[in-house]
């Protein structure tokens, strides 16, 4: 497997195949099949920009649902995790150590919507006990990408 051509890739899936051969010194037509290859294997899963919605006046809100469930003998935690991420709303859903047992991120085009969500379809689940929401206010970093840049972080400083 040619992990230095993953590295690569995941830092900027948009590198020419060209530049990909130079940098790991390799030809062209390898380049090309050791990503045929990842691809058919499933290693490469998909190829995404990372946008930063901050820059669009209200795209949208999203949040991290942080979700306590009871496992089901025989399915663990893989049946609810796997009705979770079937709705549109869900960005990513993972399988979390400590506290609570799943951590999904929830996209919505309000509080309100990410608010509804969360209370009418991820509560009711069978096998869930307990969610904790928590809103992101402003993304720094998504997906090894510094979004902090020319754009300012405008809530300001009160004084109580």
């Amino acid at each position: 497997m040619n992990i230095k051509l993953l590295k690569l890739l995941n830092k900027d899936s948009r590198t020419d195949v060209r530049d990909l051969a130079v940098m790991l010194s390799m030809s062209e037509e390898q380049v090309r099949a050791d990503i045929a290859e990842l691809e058919r294997e499933g290693v490469i899963r998909g190829y995404k920009a990372v946008i930063d919605w901050d820059r669009l006046d209200g795209a949208y809100v999203s949040a991290i649902i942080e979700i306590k469930v009871t496992p089901k003998a025989g399915f663990g935690f893989e049946d609810v995790a796997a009705k979770i991420m079937k709705y549109p709303a869900v960005e990513s859903v993972y399988l979390m150590s400590g506290v609570y047992d799943l951590n999904v991120v929830v996209k919505g085009k309000t509080f309100q919507e990410v608010a509804q969500f969360v209370a009418k379809e991820l509560a009711t689940l069978e096998s869930v006990t307990s969610t904790a929401t928590h809103f992101v206010l402003r993304r720094y970093k998504e997906l090894d990408v510094e979004l902090l840049g020319s754009g300012k972080d405008e809530r300001g400083s009160y004084l109580l």
